[in-house]
């Protein structure tokens, strides 16, 4: 109505204007304006070749796409600042890559309406796996390599040092993955040595890493190399090789993780949903790989009803080996052949000295022989201890049993717990690994209860995102959110802004041709709520103005009438 009203007044005034050209701008301005007011601003990308070495402090901003072009290196103690509802993508040639090497930092924050997404550079319908490499954080955190670094796989340049991690520093921070998407990555850059989706080598406790999505990886969707980072609400789909890698000393927390996996894609090594070794030899070195879940659901594809064709190359939900001391709690395994796989002395002896638990558990497989096993010659009666009445976990050959609504549907998984489910007040959280401020204690077994932590942000449709316009930023201000009054004003008017959430504006009264008259705001962040901002017009003739606010990034125009 601001705008109609505003449009009549000028209609009066219309008679004092001599020039037809200027009637027509006036006209054409109100119609622009009308339209701009009563829908969403959408805003083309241009597109930003990055490539090469980030040195200085760097913002990637929303009203852009970036393309990596081979691998990209953000050194020297450098932060990498990713502004929320930014689109990066990876060259497919090139094998675009992002690495943060020790040091150095990303910032990526996205929101749940504003995720930040990196994926493919191919066109809608023709993604695949290992579209582009994939995203790389090295960190001082310890590790039990030789020497206490290692260097990460995946072909990264380790000639000035780029491709270590490892330290001395548990308490690392190596930044921010918050509402983060990773879409399509993961190469082969020789065998056995592999970008995964996400690799955190050495990540330190300091980092936060909370809501993540890796899609169709092209080896596993996350791994963790040594290091100590934690992690929550983390999501794998339709991985390729394993789900959750953990190895070299990995002794973070990891708390509502849930993977989802494709009948017909699996890796040749053997897809696992968990895959965690103490080293690749197998040895005792120290720091041990004891990570710490709680509250996963991993669903392979396999049915109850055996009609899902499964790629040969599906194994276990869960494979611990190599002197691991992986340890679970509240959890949920089924859908592959084989449901736990406890492999070697070293992980056994573990499990009798209490240095590895399974705990409030379910592992459910259709065939009754393959839920617990041991590699062939065992003589650890691994039922008794999974079983031992202290545990309180559970072993099932039936999905259906767990009364989780839909959660092997690929195109809309759907985990939750039925009112009925037997995870309802199976949960446990008093034992000490568990108690150390980090977890939150609920009482379901699985990654959800209630709500859908993955709703917003989320995508499980990545190869129909078309992301070549601005729709991951929607305008954050509507007509209904902005007012200018009086209007028309005479020596003063206040623009009054309903804030949905915090924000970086910029407020401009321009002219009716756009030129700028007052910088009334300039790029400062704004808190949430109703603010005012007074807006004098003393000095200013009679005519017609505009107010441009620019919000995130986005732009709307409030017309304002000077008599």
């Amino acid at each position: 109505m601001q705008v109609i009203y505003a449009f009549y007044l000028n209609t009066v005034y219309l008679t004092n204007i001599k020039n037809t050209i200027n009637i027509m701008r006036i006209l054409s301005f109100y119609v622009l304006s009308l339209l701009t007011n009563l829908s969403m601003v959408w805003a083309q990308y241009t597109v930003e070749n990055v490539s090469g070495v980030i040195t200085t402090n760097t913002t990637r901003t929303n009203n852009k796409q970036y393309l990596l072009n081979g691998y990209v290196y953000v050194k020297n103690d450098a932060t990498l600042t990713i502004e929320a509802g930014t689109i990066i993508k990876g060259d497919k040639a090139s094998k675009g890559s992002l690495i943060i090497t020790r040091g150095a930092k990303i910032m990526a924050d996205g929101t749940p309406d504003l995720p930040i997404v990196f994926t493919s550079n191919q066109a809608v319908g023709s993604r695949n796996y290992g579209d582009w490499g994939g995203l790389i954080i090295c960190g001082k955190a310890r590790t039990n390599k030789a020497g206490g670094q290692g260097e990460v796989e995946g072909g990264v340049n380790n000639a000035n040092g780029d491709a270590l991690y490892g330290g001395t520093d548990d308490n690392d921070n190596s930044g921010i993955l918050r509402y983060v998407r990773i879409e399509f990555p993961g190469i082969a850059f020789s065998d056995n040595n592999e970008i995964n989706g996400l690799t955190l080598a050495g990540v330190g406790s300091q980092t936060v890493v909370d809501h993540v999505q890796v899609s169709y990886s092209g080896d596993d969707a996350f791994e963790f190399f040594g290091g100590t980072v934690n992690a929550k609400h983390l999501v794998a789909l339709a991985s390729w090789d394993d789900d959750f890698d953990t190895d070299f000393g990995y002794r973070g927390n990891i708390q509502f993780a849930v993977a989802l996996r494709h009948p017909a894609i699996a890796d040749q090594s053997g897809s696992n949903g968990f895959e965690s070794d103490n080293d690749g030899s197998g040895t005792n070195n120290t720091p041990r790989t004891r990570p710490i879940f709680s509250n996963v659901t991993i669903a392979g594809p396999a049915l109850d009803n055996g009609q899902a064709t499964l790629n040969t190359n599906y194994k276990r939900a869960a494979h611990i080996r190599r002197a691991s001391q992986c340890s679970i709690y509240n959890a949920i395994f089924f859908g592959f052949p084989t449901a736990l796989l406890l492999d070697g002395t070293a992980c056994e002896n573990a499990a009798q000295n209490d240095s590895l638990q399974i705990k409030n558990s379910t592992f459910i497989a259709t065939d009754p022989t393959k839920i617990l096993t041991t590699v062939s010659g065992s003589s650890f009666n691994i039922s008794n201890w999974y079983n031992a009445a202290n545990n309180n976990n559970v072993t099932n050959t039936s999905v259906a049993s767990q009364l989780l609504v839909d959660p092997q549907n690929l195109d809309a998984p759907n985990a939750l717990p039925q009112t009925t489910s037997p995870v309802w007040g199976t949960a446990n959280f008093v034992h000490s690994d568990l108690n150390n401020g980090f977890f939150e204690a609920v009482n379901y077994r699985g990654a959800f209860g209630t709500t859908d932590w993955t709703n917003t942000w989320a995508s499980y449709h990545p190869q129909q995102e078309a992301y070549q316009t601005n729709t991951a930023v929607p305008n954050l201000l509507t007509t209904q959110q902005i007012q200018l009054y009086p209007n028309p004003a005479t020596t003063q008017t206040q623009l009054i802004l309903d804030i949905p959430q915090t924000m970086t504006l910029e407020i401009k009264l321009c002219s009716i041709d756009g030129r700028v008259l007052q910088n009334v705001v300039e790029s400062q962040t704004i808190s949430q709520g109703k603010q005012q901002f007074a807006i004098p017009t003393a000095d200013l003739p009679n005519g017609f103005y505009i107010v441009q606010i620019l919000a995130n990034q986005q732009i709307q125009h409030s017309p304002l009438l000077i008599k």
